[in-house]
């Protein structure tokens, strides 16, 4: 069943390629986010661009791209690991998005969709860790650079427990990886206590 792997990760990339966040950044502001802030595509720069509506319209959007792409390995294909494939190609699109100059987000939206996908009820503790982590903080990335690990670790304890599928863990394991590295930027600010919080920068050239 390798060609099911193959159509689901150029499914998964395509849905992740489809960049919600300039498309609707931009009908918003008028603007090219990745001229901005960050110069991301993702929700956090999306926010402080073009505002809170666009924000939420992007949110849900990216988080609905990886998790399609991990329902269609799961209902078409009846197969975990193509699930979890095209999860994983959907975060790559997302970060790496060929519809837009290969120049995305940083995919934690995308991540959360696919294991949402994946493992729903373990997933629904990661808003929850999301929430503890930015309500005294102000502060996206660290919520992301943190609660990914934790989330991870949860997912990998559930797949060892046998509630969740071992692809959906080595799907957490490659999503962490991308996340940690897409964020070396955020986490040189955050050491050095320059990082912006909720809503602030999106009035600077972009810095990445």
């Amino acid at each position: 069943m390798w060609w099911a792997y193959l159509v689901n990760i150029a499914a998964g990339y395509l849905l992740g390629a489809v960049p919600y966040g300039l498309i609707v950044g931009y009908l918003f502001s008028g603007k090219d986010v990745r001229r901005y802030g960050s110069g991301k595509t993702g929700v956090t720069n999306v926010l402080r661009v073009a505002g809170p509506v666009p924000a939420g319209i992007v949110l849900v959007a990216d988080v609905a791209k990886g998790a399609a792409a991990a329902v269609i390995g799961t209902w078409v294909f009846d197969d975990a690991g193509v699930a979890a494939a095209g999860a994983a190609a959907a975060v790559v699109g997302h970060v790496f998005p060929v519809f837009a100059g290969f120049r995305g987000g940083r995919g934690v939206a995308t991540a959360f969709g696919g294991i949402l996908g994946l493992a729903p009820l373990v997933s629904l503790l990661f808003p929850v860790i999301g929430a503890i982590l930015i309500i005294p903080t102000r502060i996206v990335s660290f919520m992301s650079v943190v609660g990914t690990p934790i989330a991870v670790v949860i997912v990998v304890a559930a797949a060892a427990a046998g509630w969740v599928s071992w692809p959906a863990a080595y799907y957490a394991l490659f999503a962490l990886a991308v996340i940690e590295y897409m964020h070396i930027p955020n986490i040189r600010r955050l050491l050095a206590g320059t990082e912006p919080r909720i809503g602030e920068g999106g009035d600077r050239p972009a810095t990445g």
